[in-house]
């Protein structure tokens, strides 16, 4: 088994994988023209083995996104609007969009600006019907994280929850990966809920449907692998332990602004599903 920290259950069920475990199954299709796998962890043996709860997780490898044509942001859309329109549940009602993460910290600011980039209807349902009624009431929230808001994120997502009762959440967060090919260019998507910080081994409550009463979709993109990780794929080794380093890309900044865009346009397609809205569209309204 490879070491090295993981958020990504495709990685974390590679072995398992290969020696074809009983308790998990895995598909490979191609979706807008970009590779999608499906794992599922069905049994609880399993998911001791690969140390993911039971449920699908959905990995879409962006990895030729600059690579196929001008089209590339609005398939990338469509790929993330299609693998979370798979995991979201048959009764669709009020959704809360959680931007996990500090924004102040480039790696680690995925959900906050995916939350930027989300279409919030809630308020807009409620006093504009006429206009607005056949929109999904959304709502979204950047959480923050503990060190600048003295608040857990669970402890806050709560709160809001217990005022708002939405029936689902959706929890957008960075990553850690095992791979530095996966950095910036997969796209997780979960049914298992999250724990924020875990992939930087800082891990808060859970968010997930046994915490919070409701369902709560995970989606997360890896930012960063440790130092170890690093030394390993270029050939190397170090004597010293560099699992505490975390390594990102360099352009981090430009990769997590267009990854962010995505994400929340996806979700965005997926959420208002009815309104079949475009790019164009989404931007119109978020200007």
């Amino acid at each position: 088994m490879q070491n090295g920290r993981t958020d990504l259950a495709l990685e974390a069920a590679e072995a398992a994988i290969s020696r074809h475990q009983p308790g998990i199954s895995v598909n490979e299709e191609t979706l807008f023209g970009f590779p999608l796998t499906s794992v599922v962890v069905e049994e609880e043996a399993a998911a001791r083995q690969v140390g993911k709860p039971v449920g699908r997780y959905l990995t879409l490898d962006l990895q030729d996104y600059h690579n196929t044509g001008m089209d590339a942001f609005a398939r990338a859309v469509d790929a993330v609007g299609r693998c979370l329109s798979r995991l979201l549940p048959e009764d669709l009602g009020e959704t809360l969009v959680v931007g996990l993460g500090n924004r102040a910290v480039t790696p680690d600011a995925v959900g906050p600006r995916c939350a930027d980039h989300v279409l919030v209807t809630r308020h807009l349902t409620q006093n504009a019907p006429d206009s607005f009624g056949g929109f999904l009431p959304v709502a979204a929230l950047a959480a923050g994280v503990l060190g600048t808001t003295g608040v857990e994120s669970a402890v806050l997502v709560s709160a809001i929850h217990r005022e708002l009762r939405p029936k689902l959440i959706l929890a957008v967060d960075a990553l850690a990966a095992r791979s530095i090919h996966r950095l910036c260019t997969t796209i997780q998507f979960s049914d298992t809920g999250i724990i924020p910080g875990s992939g930087v081994g800082n891990s808060r409550a859970a968010l997930n449907e046994q915490t919070l009463g409701v369902p709560v979709i995970a989606i997360g993109v890896p930012t960063v692998v440790d130092g170890d990780t690093v030394c390993r794929e270029f050939g190397g080794s170090s004597e010293e332990d560099l699992s505490h380093m975390l390594v990102t890309p360099k352009d981090v900044d430009a990769q997590v602004c267009e990854l962010s865009r995505i994400l929340g346009y996806g979700i965005n397609a997926a959420l208002q599903r009815e309104q079949q809205l475009t790019v164009e569209e989404m931007d119109y309204y978020l200007s």
